[in-house]
């Protein structure tokens, strides 16, 4: 049986379609299993860095090292392939709103905050400068809410007011469902479920009015190639289950 873990993998794996040779940079195991099956699969040319400072060339298992250096990626670099927009993304988000709008800062009052997290990082530039995704493991109202606490990655509505040409949130794949900001004026839009989930439970678990289309597909499943490379080569000690467990 396909897992919902799979689907999503394979969803992120398909946001690096048409990529050509830019760098994928993804957070979270499912993310790292999408990007590494883009480049095993569709996307060849995809550049692959360990986080520090080298490209490689091998595409080991999600919880494994790389080992095959192909080239070296200081920071001054990256910040050049930030600027240039050779760059895909895929980020957490502990909040986001109906335009996209991300929250990586705090919940609560920025004077006196109720939980800290990990801050800002740079989810202001990557969000002003090239494709941005997110990875949502539990799809909820305390994620999904009309307005986030502190904005940290910007949003169609503040990309348009502060005139941020190259603004490209990508899609944001969940453990229900794929959404993107193709709604009226940006706003957040249902682009599929995943196998096993109704459009009701989507919009149940969202803490605000998404826009539906009159056909609303499945997301597509892994094919069996695939399906072997992530449970044989990319993560075959399932890691990618702990992550997101089936409900």
């Amino acid at each position: 049986m396909i897992t919902r873990a799979e689907v999503a993998a394979t969803a992120c794996s398909d946001l690096f379609r048409g990529a050509g040779a830019i760098l994928a940079s993804s957070f979270g195991v499912i993310p790292a299993i999408g990007a590494r099956l883009a480049r095993l699969t569709h996307a060849p040319a995809l550049l692959l860095s360990d986080g520090d400072a080298t490209l490689f060339a091998d595409t080991p298992a999600v919880d494994r090292p790389f080992t095959r250096p192909e080239g070296h990626l200081p920071y001054a670099k990256l910040f050049e392939l930030i600027a240039t927009g050779r760059r895909h993304v895929i980020m957490g988000a502990p909040q986001l709103d109906r335009y996209g709008n991300q929250n990586l800062s705090a919940i609560g009052r920025r004077e006196r905050p109720a939980h800290q997290l990990v801050g800002p990082r740079g989810a202001a530039t990557n969000t002003g400068n090239h494709a941005t995704s997110y990875f949502v493991a539990r799809h909820g109202p305390r994620v999904f809410v009309p307005r986030v606490d502190i904005v940290t990655g910007v949003g169609s509505d503040r990309a348009t007011e502060f005139g941020l040409r190259f603004h490209d949130v990508r899609a944001i794949v969940t453990d229900l469902a794929v959404l993107d900001l193709s709604g009226p004026g940006g706003t957040m839009a249902l682009v599929s479920v995943h196998p096993g989930i109704g459009v009701d439970e989507v919009v149940a678990a969202t803490g605000f009015a998404l826009h539906i289309p009159a056909v609303v597909p499945v997301t597509r499943e892994p094919d069996g190639g695939e399906l072997q490379l992530i449970r044989t080569l990319l993560d075959p000690r399932g890691v990618r289950e702990r992550e997101l467990p089936a409900r």
